[in-house]
């Protein structure tokens, strides 16, 4: 279900043909080509939002979600779910992309304010750095408005269900082979309703790869089996190209750091009345001893080998529209179903070299559903070589890029400038 078509910032075109030429150079001196591992620690933010088929606002500002001001980060991975209603129209027409490239656009702006950052006096700043000094009472520091310069290296949209990846700036030129692979598990199996979206790429020479995915829904009991069907048809299913040189991993548990996010839809095994007056009590742990998605972890029917940071914030789903209140905790209107609260927004990761520093809701009152939030501190290797020159071109990343650049501009069309529009 769905395309393998994507969206992404790119360098300039004429960044992919300046590649210097090794003639005239000493190709081959004797010299002993040597592979070293370097380790890069790298801080990555990714968030979960269900937006209800809510329609961001051209003045919708993300800097108190994406928390930009107060811990910036390296890579920031957003998923949606809901972008656009799940309607039979939007399920089984053809995609509309208005609504995601929006959402960009907003992120983008939030990404690439110019932030403060405090530096001391006696620093130089560099040639050509845009900046404002104000000083401050010691006389020993000031205030540097710095400009960010993020890049989305890829995006992807289905029915409802959207991802987007951004990088530092100077980070691009160090990713590779990214790809996208879609999964349906709504209708019939396989309608893009529900399922997933997930995107690899690699990093230096680390592979990552991000599940966004909204699971089926249902609050009855015995509604979280078909929950875990899907989970396993979404790593049964999902399939990435083996790349250029045939060596990267197709499979979403064969990558080195995985993530996997989203609205999974598991829901609290206690009834409605008694959820509820937990949760104005904001007995948390009582109410984690009853969450489903919990309970099927630790049994092993679902995610096994997978990891979770501890709770500490409020179930975040659902609430009535642009409102603190839970659904069902006023009088319900005729016909109104009584949803019970529930941590249907979750950030689950698997591999070595994650470290989950923060896991937090945010409180925007756009949809139903709260966003979900987390940092990590991701390592990530970087393969050091020295050689001749002609072996050090055929051997680096620099042909790497030159390849995915050719594969990505063959015989495509821009969407907008500067953002192309890719299928694999």
């Amino acid at each position: 279900m769905g395309s393998d078509r994507f969206v992404a910032d790119l360098q300039k075109t004429e960044a992919l043909i300046q590649v210097q030429s090794p003639v005239g150079n000493n190709l081959l001196p004797e010299t002993a080509t040597t592979d070293q591992k370097e380790a890069h620690k790298y801080k990555l933010f990714v968030s979960t939002w269900n937006v209800g088929g809510v329609a961001p606002s051209d003045d919708l500002n993300l800097e108190g979600w994406l928390d930009t001001d107060n811990n910036p980060c390296d890579i920031y991975v957003l998923g949606f779910q809901e972008t656009v209603p799940l309607s039979a129209g939007n399920v089984l027409g053809s995609e509309n992309n208005k609504i995601a490239m929006k959402w960009n656009t907003l992120i983008r702006a939030a990404l690439n304010k110019t932030r403060k950052t405090w530096k001391k006096s006696h620093e130089s700043s560099k040639v050509g750095e845009k900046q404002k000094v104000y000083p401050v009472k010691d006389g020993d520091s000031k205030t540097v408005l710095v400009p960010q310069d993020f890049k989305c290296i890829i995006s992807k949209q289905m029915v409802g269900i959207f991802i987007t990846v951004w990088v530092r700036g100077d980070l691009r030129r160090f990713v590779r082979h990214p790809s996208v692979s879609c999964v349906g598990c709504g209708i019939m199996g396989c309608l893009g309703n529900k399922g997933s979206v997930s995107i690899r790429f690699r990093l230096h020479e680390t592979s990552f790869c991000f599940v966004c995915s909204h699971l089926a829904s249902g609050g009855k009991t015995g509604d979280e089996v078909h929950r875990n069907s899907d989970a396993a048809d979404i790593l049964a299913r999902t399939s990435f190209p083996r790349g250029p040189s045939l060596d990267l991993p197709r499979k979403i548990l064969d990558h080195d750091r995985v993530i996997w996010f989203g609205d999974l839809n598991y829901r609290i095994s206690m009834p409605a009345a008694t959820t509820r007056s937990l949760v104005e009590k904001s007995e948390w742990d009582i109410l984690l001893e009853n969450d489903q998605l919990r309970a099927e972890l630790s049994e092993g029917r679902v995610f096994e080998g997978w990891h979770e940071g501890p709770i500490n914030f409020a179930p975040t789903y659902k609430y009535y529209p642009d409102s603190d209140n839970y659904y069902g905790c006023a009088q319900p209107k005729k016909g109104e179903k009584r949803r019970a609260p529930a941590w249907c927004d979750r950030i689950l990761w698997n591999g070595k070299g994650l470290k989950q520093k923060e896991y937090s809701r945010g409180e925007s009152r756009l949809s139903d559903h709260r966003p979900v939030r987390a940092v990590f501190n991701v390592e990530v290797e970087e393969s050091s070589r020295n050689s001749n020159p002609l072996q050090s071109f055929f051997l680096s990343d620099r042909l790497d890029r030159i390849v995915d650049h050719f594969e990505l501009f063959s015989g495509k069309q821009f969407l907008t400038e500067g953002i192309p529009s890719f299928q694999n």
